[in-house]
């Protein structure tokens, strides 16, 4: 089983998500995403400090969240949000959110990344929800094709034939909204679909990774 976990929920408002997590996350995930405040934050968070930590001893990689705004954002204020991320969380390298998927962007996508892998990031996520150009999966370590509702992911999911190309630990799919008892069944259709990296969640909109994947909490202990 190879997971991406968001936990987007601070740690004193759900323990035992975050101790679950600790316990297993080193043997059953590709990486935790830390988001203290929709990035790093102006200051560093005791609580995230202690959970990276802890995190860490466990043998589990540590991603720092970034919102790139669709290219928006600057590069220097996302090179900060990282700086920000190993300093204060020693994150291994980092998730990027909102990443733009057209054409004409990747090369300002491609000067982003350059500039995050200077700065020591081992590890590159792009996540731009939906089956990027095709160029911008050889930027990142894992590009993440899909993040949706699990009513969409089961009736109007393709892939183009670049994807079906790309070695299956290179593409993750993300899905919330799954009934719990279907957990198991989305992690083999992401499988079946050429993603070997999931995340399936139960929880909705407007903040579906705010709860511990039942597919991790189902792993042994």
């Amino acid at each position: 089983m190879s997971l991406l976990v968001p936990l987007y929920v601070h740690p004193t408002e759900d323990p035992a998500a975050w101790h679950r997590l600790i316990q297993t996350a080193g043997r059953h995930t590709y990486g935790v995403v830390l988001n203290p405040a929709n990035g790093p934050g102006e200051h560093p968070d005791p609580s995230f400090t202690a959970a990276a930590r802890a995190l860490r001893k466990g043998g589990a990689r540590l991603l720092g969240y970034v919102d790139t705004d669709y290219g928006v954002r600057p590069r220097a204020e996302v090179a900060a949000d990282l700086r920000r991320h190993q300093e204060w969380y020693a994150v291994d390298g980092c998730f990027l959110d909102r990443v733009t998927a057209t054409p004409h962007a990747l090369p300002a996508c491609r000067r982003l990344v350059r500039t995050l892998r200077k700065l020591g990031a081992g590890t590159l996520v792009l996540n731009h929800g939906m089956h990027p150009a095709p160029g911008y999966a050889k930027l990142a370590d894992l590009t993440v094709t899909f993040e949706g509702h699990w009513s969409t992911y089961v009736s109007v999911f393709s892939r183009p034939s670049w994807a079906m190309r790309l070695p299956p630990e290179r593409l993750c799919h993300l899905v919330y909204g799954v009934p719990e008892a279907l957990v198991p069944l989305a992690v083999r259709t992401a499988r079946e679909r050429g993603a070997g990296i999931s995340g399936p969640v139960t929880g909705g909109l407007p903040n579906p990774w705010a709860e511990l994947t039942p597919a991790l909490t189902g792993t042994d202990q």
